[in-house]
């Protein structure tokens, strides 16, 4: 049974600022629709960085890279999770850290886009855990069958298709 997953993102105006939303998926063809389920996540930049680039009233917001990375985590321990109650293996302590050396470089221009599988370093993910029934080969298994560690780890061919205005009003 496939998930239909999706979130879209607006910009509002401040360079840097965008809001996000997910609300509705779709599992087996049907589409899973729910007032609670409109997250919304407001999208920017580092106070500091946005000032040292000269933004005038730079505010601190999540910024992307570090929601992907808390994602990446997350979506660890629920692999290792699921797979660990699948196995019949209790977990009394699970926490995963993922870091990361980047180089914002290209996303600046400063560096040609050809350059951009450089942006990152020393990509790792650090999992301390604590079973009684632990095989630390099983627990890697496990982290790996996350998808988002599926979606950063692997070669993804994104389809990225830009609309405009013209085209946007031919289509309706």
């Amino acid at each position: 049974m496939q998930l239909g997953l999706s979130a879209r993102s607006t910009y509002e105006g401040t360079c840097a600022h965008s809001l996000a939303k997910m609300d509705s998926y779709t599992l087996g063809g049907k589409t899973i629709a729910r007032d609670t389920r409109e997250y919304t996540i407001p999208y920017g930049g580092w106070k500091e960085v946005l000032d040292a680039g000269g933004w005038v009233g730079a505010t601190d917001r999540m910024e992307p890279i570090e929601v992907a990375l808390s994602a990446l985590a997350s979506c660890i321990n629920v692999g290792i999770t699921i797979n660990a109650v699948a196995n019949g293996v209790d977990i009394e302590h699970l926490q995963t850290r993922v870091r990361t050396n980047c180089d914002p470089s290209v996303l600046f221009s400063l560096r040609d886009l050809g350059e951009a599988d450089t942006v990152f370093e020393n990509l790792t993910a650090e999992i301390e855990i604590e079973s009684p029934n632990l095989d630390k080969d099983q627990v890697d298994e496990w982290a790996r069958r996350a998808p988002v560690y599926t979606l950063v780890s692997l070669a993804q061919d994104i389809q990225l298709t830009v609309n405009t205005p013209a085209e946007m009003t031919a289509d309706d």
